[in-house]
């Protein structure tokens, strides 16, 4: 089974290898860049420096704490509005298909309603990542429209799908 726990800093150098596989890159809204320990060491500080606006957590196997085989977050979070940003990358590729992204979701999702107690969470998401649709959608995403080239990735303008889901959803699902 797995588990979230805050990142650490003895995170970063496994992300920092994410970083730099330009398959994983491509399914995400990033642009693929070279990103070196010392910027990823300046992320990290940043973070910790805007705990109160945003929760970045490892996902980690019961029994394995110390080994990231994903990382989840909220961004931006906006007390006023109560809402924010959801990212995920499952970077492991072996832990990929075995049900960790929908234990993640389901589990930010519940910090993000029952514990911040946020009214809505958004992302945005590449149309042709099927998986990631599949998996927000299961999890009671709804699209909301389409950004149209949005993002520039490997040469091309790229249109992304945001969608969101809102506390009332989540609460009428049973989560």
């Amino acid at each position: 089974m797995y588990r979230l726990r805050e990142l650490r800093r003895s995170d970063l150098p496994t992300i920092n290898g994410w970083r730099a596989d330009r398959e994983l890159i491509d399914r995400l809204g990033a642009t693929f860049r070279y990103i070196n320990e010392e910027v990823d060491e300046r992320w990290f500080n940043a973070y910790m420096d805007r705990r109160s606006t945003t929760v970045r957590c490892a996902i980690v196997e019961a029994d394995k704490p110390d080994t990231i085989l994903g990382l989840v977050s909220l961004c931006d979070i906006d007390s006023h509005n109560r809402s924010c940003v959801f990212h995920i990358m499952i970077g492991d590729k072996n832990a990929r298909g075995k049900g960790m992204g929908t234990f993640a979701v389901t589990e930010i999702l519940r910090h993000a309603f029952e514990d911040l107690n946020l009214n809505r969470v958004e992302l945005t998401v590449l149309p042709d990542n099927e998986p990631a649709l599949a998996l927000y959608r299961r999890a009671g995403f709804q699209q909301e429209g389409l950004l149209r080239q949005q993002v520039y990735k490997n040469g091309a303008y790229r249109d992304m799908i945001l969608m969101s889901i809102l506390r009332e959803e989540w609460l009428s699902r049973g989560n």
